[in-house]
């Protein structure tokens, strides 16, 4: 009877434990970023001077957490053409779109990567190392619908597997 109990004591706990971990991971460390709050700006890099510049948006919703950096997500609407976009800023050819929580409906990672590849979505570089090792990606469809996220940069990974920085790399400001 006893060992009954226990093993109800463990599967109780166990099911506990994992409802708080699917609970942490998709909802309680995420918060939604305002439009009003300054992380709602989204800038972009200008190809000619190599610097980002505030983007023309309206209609933004974001979620960030400050558990990750690559947990930033937006969706939002810009009146610039991509005509323009593309002579005007920088491209990003890596944009791999990071899977957003269901419940952030209007960020969908794998249409957008389908639309990037398909080259219905153009993909630029927001922010390079906006914290180091992490990009803000940019993607924008020839409609206005747009949407960022921050993706790990070949900087951060050799800095977070712990690997020597290749020399193209800037100096880690945490070191």
């Amino acid at each position: 009877m006893i060992g009954k109990l226990l093993a109800g004591v463990i599967v109780i706990a166990a099911l506990a434990a994992g409802a708080a971990m699917y609970y942490f991971q998709v909802y309680g460390f995420y918060t939604e970023v305002e439009a009003s709050s300054p992380d709602a700006e989204i800038r972009i890099t200008n190809i000619v001077t190599g610097e980002p510049e505030p983007m023309l948006i309206a209609g933004f919703e974001g979620i960030d957490s400050d558990s990750s950096p690559i947990r930033f997500r937006a969706c939002f609407t810009t009146p610039m053409s991509n005509a323009m976009m593309t002579e005007t800023f920088k491209g990003y050819p890596a944009a791999e779109p990071l899977v957003a929580p269901d419940w952030f409906s209007c960020f969908d990672a794998k249409a957008l990567g389908t639309a990037i590849k398909a080259g219905t979505a153009t993909a630029y570089l927001g922010e390079e190392n906006i914290i180091y090792g992490i990009d803000r990606v940019i993607a924008v469809y020839d409609d206005g619908r747009a949407y960022a996220w921050h993706q790990i940069n070949t900087c951060g990974e050799y800095a977070f597997n712990g690997d020597p920085l290749p020399a193209s790399c800037p100096p880690n400001p945490s070191e």
